[in-house]
């Protein structure tokens, strides 16, 4: 034997109650007992009969404007079946509460409102801003009479920049919602559209019924433009007026409403030159009275020019008396440095009465008397040549000559006083 505890009992009816298609989707008759309304604004109540009655609550996110809820009033009720597992109590979840003996119509009305509420096709967030400048202007409504018309004559009026692109369909009987869907359809296509006008003239409930089918409504929905909803007159409400971007009271408001105004726009631009000329001139006066500023302080931050003339010409002049003494000392230098050459050059030193003695062949000089050996060939150069000798055999020194005659040498030999004068020339 199977024992289960009662929350799971409780959760299993909840369950079975919430996933059943009949019992979720309810009109119910009735009349209404012990009604009380909560701090949080909800209304619980007891809809019954003379057999039966269900415990019942409408939260008061589903309580619409002019909904009367007390004891004893004939209603038809809209909503789902629950099971609240805390109390153990079926409960009957209203969404649509009206005063029995509407007709079949309104109650098809509340429950498709009911309906595509719950699925978000009424989310003010998404509903989409109006161009400010379209270019298409899209209209669906009949081929005849004044509606289109006057939808043509004001845009023509307000903004004749827009062109109009019409797409005519049946706005009542059994073929209107379809082709209005269909008209939608087509209007994707075009891919240049900037908003879409749904419009009607004023009729009873059974003749604005095409704008209650949830074809259209979806059709509104799906559109990838702005949509406005002019359907019947300002009382008049449709579900087409709830899923549109925008409701207009009037098909004459609703082209007010896509267009702008060309006499608005007209003073918008004047006002908009003239702004733009005050701020122009204005920038121009700051520019202007920026460029006098500047100018000014470039002035006075300018250096003195003539003075500085001046103090040029006065180095100029003072550069060019140093160079001109640098360069004087510098030849007075050149001059005692070539004397100093010149006294030391070889050749003047052999003018004297001097003589190199060498070896013969570019030999090395000899420096001393007892370098040669006898036999020994030697070159001797005096200041106007040379002249080759023969070394002989060597002689007792004899002390040294501070002078010699100057006498031509022979062609073969040279005495010991000219060995030793070349020598100390050679010392030198």
């Amino acid at each position: 034997m199977d024992v289960y505890e009662v929350g799971k009992i409780a959760r299993y009816l909840r369950e079975a109650l919430e996933t059943d298609s009949f019992l979720g989707d309810l009109w119910v008759s009735g009349e209404l007992s012990n009604v009380t309304r909560s701090a949080a604004g909800h209304i619980y109540f007891t809809l019954k009969d003379g057999v039966g009655q269900l415990r019942s609550v409408m939260f008061r996110s589903s309580i619409q404007p002019g909904v009367t809820a007390a004891d004893g009033v004939a209603v038809v009720a809209h909503g789902r079946t629950s099971f609240y597992e805390q109390r153990g109590d079926l409960q009957f979840i209203v969404d649509v509460l009206m005063p029995k003996g509407m007709g079949e119509l309104h109650l098809e009305f509340q429950r498709l409102r009911v309906k595509l509420e719950e699925e978000g096709l009424f989310e003010p967030s998404r509903k989409r801003a109006l161009p400010e400048f379209p270019h298409r202007i899209a209209v669906v409504t009949s081929a005849a009479g004044s509606v289109l018309h006057d939808i043509l004559q004001i845009t023509r009026r307000r903004y004749p920049l827009a062109q109009v692109v019409v797409a005519p369909v049946p706005v009542q009987g059994d073929t209107a919602a379809p082709a209005i869907a269909e008209a939608f359809r087509l209007l994707e296509r075009l891919h240049d559209i900037d908003v879409i006008i749904l419009a009607r003239g004023g009729g009873s409930l059974e003749e604005l019924w095409p704008f209650n089918e949830e074809v259209v409504a979806r059709a509104i929905y799906a559109s990838h433009v702005p949509v406005i909803s002019a359907v019947g007159h300002e009382t008049d409400v449709t579900i087409a007026d709830l899923v549109a971007d925008l409701r207009a009271p009037t098909p004459s408001a609703a082209a007010e409403l896509a267009t702008p105004s060309r006499d608005e726009l007209a003073q918008r631009v004047r006002r908009q030159a003239l702004r733009a000329a005050s701020l122009l001139g204005d920038q121009v006066m700051y520019a202007r009275s920026g460029l006098i500023d500047a100018e000014r302080r470039v002035r006075r931050s300018l250096p003195p020019l003539d003075l500085h003339r001046r103090r040029i010409d006065d180095l100029s002049h003072l550069g060019l008396v140093h160079l001109r003494g640098e360069v004087s000392a510098v030849r007075g230098s050149l001059s005692r440095y070539a004397a100093s050459l010149e006294a030391l050059d070889p050749v003047r030193t052999l003018e004297r009465g001097y003589a190199i003695v060498r070896r013969a062949g570019d030999g090395p000089v000899i420096r001393r008397a007892a370098e040669p050996h006898p036999g020994d060939l030697l070159e001797v150069r005096l200041a106007d040549g040379a002249f080759p000798v023969v070394a002989g055999a060597a002689s007792p020194p004899s002390p040294p000559m501070v002078a010699a005659p100057r006498r031509k040498p022979s062609a073969t030999t040279v005495r010991h006083n000219d060995i030793a004068a070349a020598d100390q020339l050679a010392l030198l």
